[in-house]
């Protein structure tokens, strides 16, 4: 058997002399098990089936749709949504039209910031309503902080791809150097105190490259390969040492002794 709950009013009793705080507060008592009859008593909602409906009573029609206008910077945005829906849900429905999420979104209705968990006709949101959606400060410092390491990113990343590129060019002397020791031939010794040097210099640039957990992976990598070209040359520089230099000269054969050469003229009178 339903419980049956009498509201007061303020004028002696009467039952039609609700408070616009009791007409607010009806569609709450709805949501939370209790219904509001025609006379304005309030009493207990029966017991639904699965279907929605009570033993012998019709389903309930779905609550109607209303189209509130949401003004967001120049642009004004109606949109359809359920009588009974939260602010958080309209939110939600606000989102592919202004580009932001609803965690972004400040949404005010009279002047006053709404919650998510409100309901849009406990504030009186009904047909055609005017509402304000803005960006929340905080979202517009969040994204500014994020735009700030995206771009600090790009810059890293930049950077160590240049000193990749000049990686690749001493890398390719070193195995050069490297063949040429391992032939026997002897390779002057700036060239390799030359390339140890321009090595280390990139091996500073990449120190002052300030890097994150989304770059230094690629920093370590490219200054793993600086250590092995350093470390390489300077075993080629012990080994190029004790190669001995190998002089080319050229033995020209003489003809002190060979017999003069005389020429006879023949006389003619």
């Amino acid at each position: 058997m339903a419980r049956v709950m009498h509201r007061s009013s303020s004028d002696g009793g009467s039952s039609s002399g609700w408070s616009e705080a009791a007409a607010a507060a009806a569609g709450e008592e709805e949501r939370s098990g209790w219904e509001v009859r025609p006379s304005g008593m309030v009493v207990q909602a029966r017991d639904r089936g699965a279907d929605g409906a009570a033993a012998g009573v019709p389903p309930r029609p779905p609550p109607p749709e209303i189209r509130v206008r949401v003004k967001y910077g120049a642009a004004t945005h109606e949109v359809a949504v359920s009588s009974i829906a939260t602010f958080g849900e309209l939110k939600k429905a606000l989102a592919p039209r202004t580009g932001l999420q609803p965690s972004e979104q400040l949404l005010t209705y009279k002047g006053r910031e709404r919650k998510n968990s409100e309901f849009l006709d406990r504030f009186g949101v009904k047909n055609k309503s005017k509402l304000v959606v803005s960006e929340d400060p905080a979202s517009l410092e969040r994204r500014y902080i994020e735009r700030q390491r995206n771009a600090r990113i790009q810059n890293a990343n930049r950077a160590i791809g240049a000193i990749a590129l000049e990686l690749d060019k001493l890398a390719d002397q070193v195995t050069s150097i490297e063949k040429s020791v391992s032939g026997g031939s002897k390779v002057a010794e700036v060239q390799i105190t030359t390339l140890i040097e321009l090595l280390m210099r990139h091996a500073v640039k990449l120190e002052s490259i300030p890097a994150d957990a989304d770059t230094s992976s690629q920093k370590n990598l490219q200054a793993k390969r600086v250590q092995k070209c350093v470390e390489a040359l300077d075993v080629l520089k012990v080994s190029n040492a004790r190669l001995q230099t190998v002089v080319v000269t050229t033995k020209w054969e003489t003809f002190d002794n060979s017999p003069p050469v005389t020429t006879k003229w023949e006389i003619f009178d």
